[in-house]
């Protein structure tokens, strides 16, 4: 079986078992902080494992595309010297969330496994492993019998400790035994050329091919277990071990997954696969790194220097150096990337499309860069080691060594690999401090581990977990701003659920029906108020709502009248601010569809905000957007709200709607039966829409009612993200008229028209300069008069004319022009002026060329800085320097000729 048939394979036979099959979730987590990549099956499910989220499907199967590069699970500097480590990687799963429990997984898992019809696996292939009972935990009696009952030997069956066969979600929270299925790949496996080592035996012939994991306690803050009342299974199998096992292979590269992109990299390169085992790791390398580049960078990673992109980056460097020792005649990763697109197509088709001429885009620029980093580096190392090859140094050179930290900032700055540096210093017959080096990258990953701050989610709850297992709230918002006989169905308080509240109470209430926007997808939520049924007594303000759970809507109120559980209310939203989120939700939808007309298809969304004052939209792009086409982007915009088309909603099933045109949304989640699409029909295009997008947002019934669109600002958030902020309807022409005030202001200032006014300032501009040149003229003309005079201050210090004085009615320019006016008139000698303007010290040294291998300017101005309580520096020739203190100017030019006395 090939790759892509394994991964069919097994989802089908989960399907045909009533499990949902579930897209892969993006390599970066959806509204997960706490998690730098994806890294497990389970991460999509999070939420609905935690009771956050409910799904209308409790069986699920996916193939989840993962990555362990960084943070708490870093396989990155293993891979390409083992046979099963993997930056990307594919893990298989299948999950019940409250539905079956280790019989049916087991029995699934062992059919699977074993059958004919299926993988046909030899059982006496097989190990499994189950939790031995740890820690004031039971030994897993329940798996241990399963197993038996599904035929495996006993003596295949083993033990192991929580390190191994327990697992927990974190410190608290649900957690579990699990247990594990091991494939014997024989002796050849064996890392240390054992021909009859045991089960248990650490030397690569045993790998784990598929872990089972039985969520069934919930851990609490004192570490006390207590029985989940529904218990839940989640398993996860690579898909690469598992094709390595089918396929008959001992390493995962040599399957139909790697293969095709190895012997890619053989095309461009004089070396071959297998021949030669110093180099076989960096086909590996070179291979694995691609496959996460491309699938990291389609799901919206940029390089950069921070966070997930410095991690891609390090990925990214680390594939293209290894691709540099293969000995290529020019730079080929980028070659790679069109080699794993065409590899992943079947299972990821969008690799095909625009996002994948992203991804080369992408790599492509990245690539250049490191080319000619790397170059720079080697150039570093070589001028490093020249103190060191010098005919003087020569019999000191056997204990000569090369700084760590500077090995490591070659190695982290310029790419260079530990191997290069350790060969060309080796061939120079110079060491390293390696120590040095270990403690400047620890002290790296320290920096990088700051710079991504995470905030682990609680369990939902209690209460809202209860309730959303029987109950949803229905929503009306869609329909309007008021929904009538709305039953309140809880009240939850700090101190937990109650009956009633009094007037005056804060408190959340769940209501079985709300016309109360909730915040979610970057709109934020509605503000209102309960009302009694004739809609004129309000007995709550409500200040805000959000989903507490999935499909539960709390209301933040404050009581104005009594309230209790069963009570009928009417809700109503406040019209104005529902009108301007809905204004501002549209415009963002054809500012989106703008940008990739605009800028191209490359662009997706990476985060949004809809408020009723303005809008935000996070964007991948490369560069600044320019005027010229921020200019394009309104007027695109506003030329479809002109158009006042249709805004239609549709309820469509997922795969549907992604086939139709419709685009997702980055980093939110959609329900894998129905979702929302919000067209905006343009039946002048050949696709009949200008923009189509999954959103759960309120929008307007035409895109007239907008009104006018206006972009008041862009930026960078991120590296290979941009941001822009815009405005719609009252508050786009507020802004309208606010600059036409200042552009009249500024023409009745000048005295001219509107639409002379550009002129009139240019005209200003160029007095302005003129006046500039006259006034420079006459501080030349006031140093060359006032140098004649100082000169007559000059002393002689060892033979070198030193001339320092305190001048007056100078600023900085004026004062530098001064100073080399007398360096000029001197010669050969040093100047050091000071002056002191607005409270505070400029201090300026010159010192002439023929002097400057004796006297540093720098170094004397720094050390005259300290004594007006000040700092500075500069080159040999010329320096600066500020102070505090006014005061000690004297002190500090009567200074200068015993520092110029003792420095000669």
């Amino acid at each position: 079986m090939t790759g892509n048939e394994i991964r069919k394979t097994f989802l089908k036979f989960f399907e045909e078992r009533e499990h949902r099959v579930v897209r892969s979730g993006s390599l970066v987590p959806a509204n997960d902080p706490t998690l730098l990549f994806t890294n497990a099956g389970m991460n999509q499910f999070k939420d609905v494992f935690l009771g956050l989220e409910q799904r209308n499907y409790r069986r699920a199967t996916t193939s989840q595309k993962c990555v362990r590069a960084g943070g708490k699970h870093n396989d990155l500097e293993n891979v390409g010297f083992t046979n099963r480590h993997h930056t990307f990687f594919e893990m298989l799963g299948n999950f019940s969330f409250g539905d079956y429990f280790k019989k049916e997984a087991i029995a699934y898992a062992w059919e699977l496994i074993t059958a004919k019809d299926w993988f046909a696996v030899p059982p006496e292939k097989l190990y499994v492993t189950i939790f031995k009972g740890e820690q004031g935990v039971a030994r897993d009696e329940e798996a241990h019998a399963h197993w038996k009952a599904m035929g495996v030997a006993p003596e295949r069956i083993f033990e192991c400790g929580a390190k191994d066969n327990f697992w927990a979600m974190g410190d608290t929270g649900p957690c579990g035994p699990c247990s594990e299925i091991h494939y014997d790949m024989g002796p050849a496996a064996s890392d240390q050329g054992h021909q009859d080592c045991a089960f248990g035996c650490e030397c690569g012939r045993y790998v784990e091919i598929w872990n089972l994991v039985f969520m069934q306690f919930n851990r609490d803050s004192s570490g006390a277990l207590h029985p989940l009342p529904k218990p839940s299974v989640d398993t996860g199998m690579g898909l690469e071990r598992l094709t390595a096992v089918m396929q008959g292979k001992i390493s995962n590269f040599e399957t139909d997954l790697f293969m095709p992109l190895i012997h890619e990299a053989e095309k461009w390169v004089p070396a071959r696969y297998g021949r030669d085992p110093k180099l076989d790791p960096s086909f590996r390398i070179v291979a694995d790194h691609a496959r996460a580049t491309t699938f990291l960078i389609a799901d919206t990673v940029m390089p950069s220097n921070e966070g997930r992109g410095y991690v891609l980056r390090k990925i990214m460097r680390r594939g293209m150096r290894h691709a540099r020792v293969l000995g290529p005649d020019k730079p080929f990763f980028t070659e790679m990337i069109i080699a794993v697109r065409e590899l992943m197509a079947d299972a990821y088709p969008e690799l095909m499309g625009p996002a994948g001429a992203h991804v080369l885009k992408v790599v492509a620029e990245e690539e250049r860069r490191f080319t000619r980093t790397v170059d720079v580096g080697l150039k570093k190392l070589d001028d490093g080691l020249a103190p060191f090859l010098a005919p003087a140094a020569a019999a000191a050179r056997k204990d000569a060594v090369y700084s760590g930290e500077d090995a490591f900032r070659l190695y982290d700055t310029y790419g260079l690999p530990r191997d290069f540096i350790e060969d060309v210093t080796r061939d120079a017959g110079v060491k390293v401090d390696w120590a040095g080096f270990d403690r400047a990258m620890e002290e790296q990953r320290t920096r990088a581990k700051a710079s991504w701050k995470g905030v682990a989610k609680d369990v939902a709850n209690p209460a809202y977990a209860r309730l959303a297992e029987t109950f949803r709230t229905e929503p009306d918002f869609y329909f309007g701003t008021t929904a009538r006989d709305c039953r309140i169905e809880a009240i939850i308080t700090k101190q937990g659920p109650v009956h009633e509240i009094h007037k005056g109470m804060e408190a959340e209430i769940v209501l079985d029906r709300t016309s109360i926007y909730a915040e979610s997808g970057g709109q934020v939520a509605d503000t209102g108020g309960l009302y009694d049924d004739s809609e004129t007594l309000e007995l709550a303000e409500v200040r805000g709502a959000y989903y507490p759970v999935g499909g539960l809507v709390a209301h933040r109120v404050l009581a104005k009248e009594d309230l209790c559980v069963g009570d009928r209310v009417a809700t109503l939203a406040d019209p104005a601010r529902r009108a301007r989120d809905m204004r501002n939700h549209t415009a963002t939808h054809l500012l989106h569809a703008a940008l990739r007309n605009v800028l191209g298809t490359h662009v997706k969304q990476a985060g949004s905000l809809v408020a009723p004052e303005r809008l935000r939209f996070d964007f991948s792009h490369f560069a600044a957007v320019d005027r010229s086409e921020i200019a394009e982007i309104e007027q695109q915009v506003n030329e479809e709200v002109r158009k006042n088309l249709e805004v239609r909603t549709d309820i469509m099933n997922i795969d549907d709607a992604l086939a139709s045109g419709a685009l997702a949304f980055f980093g939110d989640k959609y329900p894998e039966a129905n979702v929302r699409v919000i067209t905006i029909a343009d039946v002048t295009l050949p696709r009949g829409f200008y923009s189509k997008e999954l959103c759960g947002g309120t929008h307007v019934a035409r895109t007239g009612d907008i009104g006018v669109f206006k972009i008041v600002a862009e930026q960078s958030t991120a590296a290979g993200v941009r941001r822009i902020e815009a405005i719609s309807g009252d508050g786009a022409l507020a802004d309208y008229q606010r600059a036409l005030g200042i552009l009249r202001s500024a023409a009745d200032l000048l005295s001219a028209s509107e639409e002379g006014l550009i002129e009139a300032i240019e005209r200003q501009l160029e007095s302005a300069r003129q006046i500039e040149k006259q006034l420079d003229a006459l501080k030349r003309k006031a140093a060359g008069s006032q140098a004649e005079g100082l000169l007559d201050q000059v002393r002689e210090v060892k033979g070198v004319r030193v001339l320092a004085a305190h001048v007056t009615g100078f600023d900085r320019e004026a004062l530098r022009q001064l100073v080399d006016t007398l360096r000029q008139k001197l010669g050969s000698g040093i100047v050091v002026l000071a002056s002191a303007e607005e409270g505070k010290v400029a201090l300026i040294t010159g010192v002439t060329k023929d002097l400057t291998q004796k006297l540093h300017a720098g170094k004397i101005v720094q050390e005259l800085a300290k004594l007006v309580g000040g700092s500075g520096g500069g080159k040999p020739d010329l320096a600066e320097a500020g102070g505090k203190d006014t005061s000690a100017i004297e002190k500090a030019i009567a200074h200068v000729y015993p520092l110029v006395d003792r420095l000669l």
